[in-house]
């Protein structure tokens, strides 16, 4: 008996969603026309194109998804972490330069004063040398993910680009008066127009 009980709400419930206008009629062109167009519009090679222009140089896969806010997000996504490598490499060389000398027993480096007495020690000078090292690596696997990662944006936004979001569309909440249990229903409209 519950079964039952279950099935009738809904129905009850489901039975605003169906059609009210009998005189509502689909003509087989307008689906084949309608076909035809979304066939035009759909670009199979739109997401690999924009891939592939990302993989050249960052920005202009989303160039060509017309996405011009995000080139300087993507070149800043590439550029910032390959200005820090080379801000450390210079570091590191200047580190690595003055541990030589040092090593070498030399106390002309630029990390001595004029006299000879060292500014930073030896060991603090292997310090800086390796975290400089750590800090270059970082940099180029930032760089790496970061430039993957708007290329994958691309051909996400190229696969997105196409999907028809269409303004018409429209939820409402309605009441309808229920016949069969002799009171209101309640729930909720979906229009879409084509």
């Amino acid at each position: 008996m519950n079964k039952y009980l279950f099935y009738i709400f809904i129905f009850i419930c489901f039975q605003g969603w169906s059609q009210t206008d009998p005189d509502t009629t689909v003509d087989l062109n307008d689906i084949i026309v309608a076909k035809d167009s979304i066939s035009r519009v759909y670009d199979a090679n739109r997401p690999s194109k924009a891939a592939f222009y990302s993989a050249v140089v960052p920005g202009l896969g989303q160039a060509y998804n017309k996405k011009y806010w995000k080139i300087p997000l993507a070149l800043a996504a590439v550029g910032i972490p390959v200005y820090v490598y080379t801000v450390n490499d210079k570091e590191y060389n200047r580190f690595r330069d003055a541990f030589r000398i040092r090593l070498a027993g030399g106390t002309n480096d630029e990390f001595s004063n004029e006299d000879g007495t060292p500014i930073i020690t030896t060991a603090a000078l292997e310090r800086a040398q390796r975290n400089s090292q750590r800090n270059k690596e970082l940099s180029i696997l930032f760089t790496a993910g970061l430039y993957v990662l708007q290329i994958i944006d691309a051909n996400v936004d190229g696969h997105l680009s196409q999907f028809n979001v269409d303004r018409n569309l429209s939820v409402l909440p309605y009441i309808d008066y229920n016949t069969l249990a002799i009171g209101n229903t309640y729930g909720f409209n979906l229009s879409y127009s084509f």
